[in-house]
């Protein structure tokens, strides 16, 4: 039902597009925060890839609903299927996420110096590193620069103050397989295919479901861990 409201508000803030074409520029702080409000809960429709006649049949619902008039169908017969839909249309933005993964893969994988580790990710070393190997037990400190494979950033440790201290164990297979193939001191480039990232689900809104990540990784120094009291 959360998610239905969420459609609610996203499909009336927007309405038509000739009326969001008309809206006004918003000025004070509170209009740019409704404005924001409007964009975030529009990203819950990305993995329905609504075309615009499906988008005009949500539409009629939300003016139904909002004007009183009698519902067209049974929310409750088939509101639990919207879960469905968003399930089936993530499935197939997934598929074609993978086939665009693929290719990068294997284009990446003809480069020199590129090694796929147990599980299948792709490292590449861009630094070689000249300190110790993590174990899988140890803490390191790292930074890192993670993107999709359109060079998209998503998320980065780079503009932030120190950098952040990781468990090897607790890491993401992805990054388990790819810090023990590092030295301290180095630089990598690690893919990882969506069966070591997000999967089906992806992580909305910036990576799809299917998506394949890269991340470029400076392995600073394995961190001594504290000695119990």
């Amino acid at each position: 039902m959360r998610f239905v409201v969420s459609c609610f508000v996203t499909l009336l803030c927007f309405g038509t597009t000739a009326a969001f074409a008309a809206a006004p520029e918003p000025t004070t702080d509170e209009q740019k925060t409704l404005y924001a409000l409007g964009l975030a809960i529009n990203q819950s429709l990305n993995n329905f890839s609504l075309s615009e006649a499906e988008f005009e049949i949500v539409q009629s619902g939300i003016i139904d609903g909002f004007t009183k008039r009698p519902a067209k169908v049974d929310l409750q017969a088939f509101g639990p299927k919207i879960q469905q839909l968003q399930q089936s249309r993530a499935s197939v933005i997934a598929e074609g996420e993978k086939k665009l993964g693929a290719a990068f893969l294997a284009k990446a994988a003809a480069a020199s110096g590129s090694k796929k580790t147990e599980s299948g990710a792709l490292i590449t070393t861009m630094k070689e590193g000249k300190g110790a190997t993590p174990k899988v037990s140890d803490m390191v400190k790292v930074q890192y620069n993670g993107t999709l494979i359109d060079g998209t950033v998503f998320d980065s440790t780079l503009k932030q103050g120190e950098p952040p201290t990781l468990v090897v164990s607790e890491m993401s297979k992805c990054w388990t397989e790819g810090i023990q193939q590092m030295k301290v001191g180095g630089k990598s480039r690690l893919i990882c295919p969506s069966s070591l990232a997000y999967r089906d689900k992806g992580l909305p809104p910036l990576i799809k479901p299917g998506a394949t990540l890269v991340f470029e990784i400076d392995l600073l120094e394995i961190v001594a861990k504290p000695t119990p009291q």
